[in-house]
């Protein structure tokens, strides 16, 4: 027997919440600006190296291709920030200290996420029968901040990340693209609040935010220490300061996230002290330590050889001192190739042949 849709979108908005998601909206998929964006974007290569994206772009375009028969998607957001705005930016003004960006320091969220969207499903699936649905979460080709916008969970702000003004921009989002047609919020409610403000595009470290809402991918230091396998542009290394895994200066600075919530997931913790680490402790790490302690960790992205190529680069613009020289000096022999370059740069920065 078929369930009432208005009702079924009402239950689920209630198990969403006691699955831990801080909102949920339904939309259905009406992405042809969105398409043209992406399409404009990739024509100017700024996809860099990515070339899933190129590959992918007519599955981003229709939701449908992924989930045969779907019509709407289920859009969720999960808070996952743990630290106040001062302590990040403390430690992102310790040039002896290593930043990761701060969805990265617990659990893989994708694995937190996609579980419980699978739990979602199932509940949906056991009172409507017919439903057909699948579950995202960023590791699928799905635009879905654009999906999340007209879903009603906020807008995309000037540095492109999705902005909800309770809320900020530190959260993560997930889908469920569902072949029920259930009824869909108004995105109506949500409006672009950024004004004239453009303190994400002028706080970029390497301008990689070229204007609104415009990201230029090569140029940005969370592309260039993860999705990045080749050497790091020389040009672009001094501004990457201390950040050895992603960036959240365009978050740190947005005024709405003053109003972000903090996560009350455990699983988002930091692990291993990485929230406060020194440069010079983490470039010790062997690959065996590496693999043990980022483990189940979104850290595990950039790989062995492309965590000492993004440390080497943030020692190099560290203060000089007898601790940072000796640990470059120590990799001076390393295996790779593409560690021994940056190392190289690295003492140079240093004064030291």
């Amino acid at each position: 027997m078929s369930a009432d849709y208005q009702d079924l979108a009402h239950a689920i908005r209630e198990w969403a919440v006691e699955l831990g998601f801080q909102s949920v909206g339904i939309t259905g998929f009406d992405l042809g600006a969105d398409v043209a964006h992406l399409h404009r974007w990739l024509a100017e290569e700024r996809h860099g190296t990515m070339a899933y994206m190129q590959r992918h772009a007519g599955l981003r375009a229709d939701p449908a291709r992924l989930q045969p028969e779907a019509i709407r998607s289920i859009s969720v957001r999960m808070n996952y920030v743990g630290e106040t705005p001062a302590q990040m930016q403390a430690c992102l003004d310790d040039a002896n200290r290593a930043y990761i960006s701060r969805y990265a320091l617990g659990r893989d969220y994708h694995k937190l996420l996609r579980k419980r969207l699978k739990t979602l499903s199932q509940r949906i699936a056991d009172v409507a029968p017919e439903a057909l649905s699948r579950p995202f979460v960023d590791s699928g080709p799905v635009l879905e901040k654009a999906l999340g916008r007209d879903a009603g969970l906020g807008w995309i702000g000037k540095h492109t990340l999705l902005l909800h003004r309770e809320a900020g921009s530190w959260f993560f989002l997930g889908e469920i693209l569902t072949n029920l047609p259930l009824p869909v919020d108004e995105p109506s409610g949500v409006r672009d609040l950024c004004g004239s403000c453009s303190a994400c595009i002028d706080i970029c470290p390497t301008q990689a935010i070229t204007g609104p809402r415009q990201l230029d991918a090569r140029r940005c230091i969370s592309y260039l220490t993860i999705e990045h396998r080749g050497p790091i542009p020389e040009p672009l290394r001094p501004a990457m300061g201390n950040r050895i895994f992603g960036c959240d200066d365009c978050q740190l600075v947005c005024p709405w996230n003053r109003y972000a919530q903090p996560t009350v997931e455990p699983d988002f913790a930091a692990r291993h002290g990485l929230d406060s680490a020194s440069l010079v402790e983490l470039f010790a790490w062997d690959r065996t330590m590496f693999l043990d302690r980022t483990e189940g960790m979104p850290l595990r992205r950039s790989g062995y050889e492309g965590w000492l190529r993004n440390l080497a680069v943030a020692l190099g613009n560290a203060p000089t001192s007898e601790p940072v020289v000796h640990a470059l000096r120590q990799r001076r022999d390393d295996a790779s190739e593409l560690v021994r370059e940056h190392v190289r740069w690295a003492l140079g920065r240093h004064g030291v042949n």
